[in-house]
């Protein structure tokens, strides 16, 4: 371990994390997506500007899947997440890759995958507050890809039938389902997501189908605090 990181137990068999001390470090959105998404033990994911990796790590300590692949573009991110890939004996069944999402030729030597899962950079680059740090900058706003740049990369990863699954802020929805739609991956199930009872939802989460047929089914809102500011159950069972 390295001195600007820092070891964290994701208490799921055992499992551990590498994460940068300072920088962008994983929240609860990327929780919830890696619990949203379904995959099965013949599947082939590929999570998409992986980070860390904690999607990658949290499908395999509670999922089935055959082959775990995450695509970043830092070259720092990667070569910690494949020493967390180590430390958890997953070498041969979970591994990251340097990728620009953007090279599109690159995309297309990869082979397909059942499941793309992505927890992309919410903000577009001229919105909000930029932070000093750069992994920071480039994990919240889109600096080195948009989200028709996930999209777009997803419909090219994706085998026919194949689902993608996102976490992004309500204020992107139309944006997503829009450029799903333009990309041809149809918008399957969506959950929209809130703090509290009485607050707007402030997250979705959405499955797509890569050439899905046109039918879209709405979950019940995740809701993350009680009104004694507890978690709720259903956040409790995610964690537990």
């Amino acid at each position: 371990m390295n001195e600007d990181e820092t070891l964290d137990d994701l208490q799921i068999k055992g499992f551990k994390i590498l994460q940068k001390v300072k920088g962008f470090r994983f929240g609860m959105d990327a929780v919830l997506l890696a619990n949203f998404a379904k995959t099965y033990k013949y599947e082939n994911v590929i999570d998409l500007c992986s980070g860390c990796g904690i999607i990658p790590f949290i499908v395999a300590a509670k999922k089935e899947f055959n082959n775990l692949l995450g695509l970043e573009i830092q070259d720092d991110l990667v070569e910690m997440a494949n020493r967390s890939s180590k430390l958890n004996n997953l070498e041969g069944k979970l591994k990251f890759l340097k990728c620009d999402i953007k090279d599109l030729e690159f995309l297309k030597t990869i082979p397909k995958a059942d499941v793309v899962t992505v927890n992309p950079p919410y903000k577009r680059s001229e919105s909000g507050i930029l932070n000093v740090d750069n992994n920071d900058r480039i994990s919240r706003h889109e600096i080195l890809c948009t989200l028709e740049d996930v999209i777009l990369a997803s419909s090219i990863l994706l085998k026919d039938n194949g689902r993608l699954y996102m976490v992004n802020r309500s204020d992107r929805i139309c944006d997503c389902v829009c450029e799903m739609r333009k990309m041809r991956i149809e918008p399957k199930v969506i959950r929209f997501v809130q703090s509290k009872i009485a607050k707007a939802p402030h997250l979705f989460l959405i499955e797509g189908r890569k050439y899905g047929g046109r039918f879209l089914k709405v979950l019940s809102n995740l809701i993350i605090y009680d009104e004694n500011q507890n978690y709720t159950d259903e956040i409790m069972n995610i964690y537990k």
